[in-house]
């Protein structure tokens, strides 16, 4: 199995967020029978939860990664449809051993992916991930079930509604009487994200809720807020991703609440009601200096991790903070979850409406004030080579010395795709315009 596309790329096998690729052409049934074999016989027994988005590609990926772990002697748990913070849920609130989501997130729909969790329902470890990779590369050790020691698969019929019942028994308010619009993506928020606010008494239209396999994330979602904002018509707007494990929000006026803004709205709240605690917050390098000025002025002390929630969540654990999260709308309450959960995120601001009788307009305006923020996504042929591109980095030097301190600029390879984002701060949305073109052409022409 060494030699198959994917285990050739230079670099780890595991981004931060599992490993993804084309599926059938670089993830095909094989990698993912052969990595369910691997994850598999580093466990003792099973079962392991395994559930999926609606990509036309999830079944056949799921069966297959299914079918390896039952070759190393360990039951599965299929879930089927449900976004990754339930499968998140349910694998901490069960036996299982291990959980996996079949999903490739925000990616167009031939792209999926495969994420393993923890049983308690979180990201595995660098460590533990290399120790699976390192059996898929160097499968020696491999003990051969027979008979009755052969694994089998479960179908779990209440999954749907246990999550969800999970999420309603939880918060804080009824929601009777707000008016709201959801986006889903056509992805694996189709049903629990109605199901749920309508649990929660509030009046729902429902948009990207007809998923067809191809039609996940396409112009719709959170990487397409503009289209719930378009919708809204006075009312507030949530927009999930393909495995709704992210949130953006949108506000009656049609402004765009992305994950920074919802940080700031939960933890200045919390610290008014005395609920943060430790009076910290965790975030990545990617928040947007406005944020981290609004928490210095509110008195909230703030933790930065490299980008991935991930490294959040660690983070989070360590210093005992209950609230952290990302730009992108990857937000993560420890009090209610073990990762980013799009549903929880946005049944939160919405208690932040309800307890202090505002609009999510006035929140966000009062929250915090962003500095213009320009993200370019380069694409790259080796993007193993950034460290190298001395170039760069000295036009990087020359454009934080113009800056002098009033802005910033980050450059960093993806963890998921063949790419280079290029974020660049400034006090004017021009001159962050221009410097954002600027070291893009760099990139481009320095790692072509």
């Amino acid at each position: 199995m060494a030699d198959h596309p994917l285990l050739s790329k230079p670099g780890r096998l595991f981004g931060t967020d599992g490993v993804r690729g084309v599926a059938n052409l670089e993830l095909d049934p094989q990698f993912a029978l052969d990595m369910g074999r691997a994850a598999g016989l580093t466990l003792r027994e099973g079962p392991v939860l395994i559930g999926r988005d609606t990509r036309r590609s999830g079944e056949m990926l799921s069966s297959a990664i299914q079918a390896g772990f039952h070759s190393a002697g360990i039951d599965t748990i299929d879930v089927g449809v449900l976004p990754s913070g339930g499968i998140s849920h349910l694998t901490a609130e069960t036996s299982a051993e291990m959980g996996v989501v079949i999903s490739a997130s925000h990616n167009p729909a031939p792209d999926n992916g495969i994420k393993l969790l923890s049983k308690f329902g979180t990201k595995l470890t660098d460590a533990q991930e290399d120790k699976i990779e390192e059996r898929m590369r160097k499968p020696h050790s491999r003990r051969v079930p027979y008979g009755a020691s052969v694994g089998t698969r479960f179908i779990k019929t209440d999954a749907l509604d246990g999550y969800v019942g999970a999420l309603a028994k939880g918060a804080d308010y009824s929601f009777q009487g707000t008016e709201i619009v959801l986006d889903c993506a056509n992805g694996a928020a189709f049903q629990s994200g109605p199901m749920l606010f309508e649990r929660l008494k509030a009046s729902v239209e429902v948009l990207g809720a007809n998923p067809d396999g191809m039609n996940i994330n396409d112009g719709c979602g959170a990487t397409h807020p503009e289209f719930l904002a378009a919708r809204v018509n006075g009312r507030v707007g949530f927009a999930f991703d393909g495995d709704a494990d992210r949130l953006i929000a949108v506000d009656e006026a049609g402004g765009i609440v992305d994950g920074d803004r919802i940080m700031a709205i939960v933890a200045l709240h919390w610290k008014r009601a005395d609920r943060l605690k430790n009076n910290l917050v965790v975030s990545t390098v990617m928040s947007n200096l406005g944020f981290k000025r609004a928490m210095r002025e509110a008195g909230i002390d703030l933790i930065e991790t490299k980008v991935g929630d991930r490294y959040v969540v660690e983070a989070m654990r360590a210093n005992k903070a209950i609230l952290g999260g990302e730009q992108s709308g990857h937000i993560i309450f420890a009090d209610r979850g073990r990762t980013g959960d799009g549903l929880l995120t946005a049944v939160r601001v919405l208690e932040v409406m309800a307890g202090t009788g505002k609009p999510l307009a006035e929140l966000a305006a009062e929250a915090m004030v962003a500095y213009p923020q320009v993200l370019t996504n380069v694409a790259v042929e080796n993007k193993g080579g950034l460290d190298d591109a001395k170039s760069l980095w000295d036009h990087v030097r020359r454009v934080e010395e113009e800056l002098q301190g009033d802005g910033r600029v980050l450059i960093r390879p993806s963890g998921t795709e063949p790419l280079v984002r290029v974020m660049v701060e400034a006090p004017s949305q021009e001159r962050a315009d221009f410097y954002a073109g600027e070291l893009a052409s760099t990139v481009a022409r320095v790692l072509a």
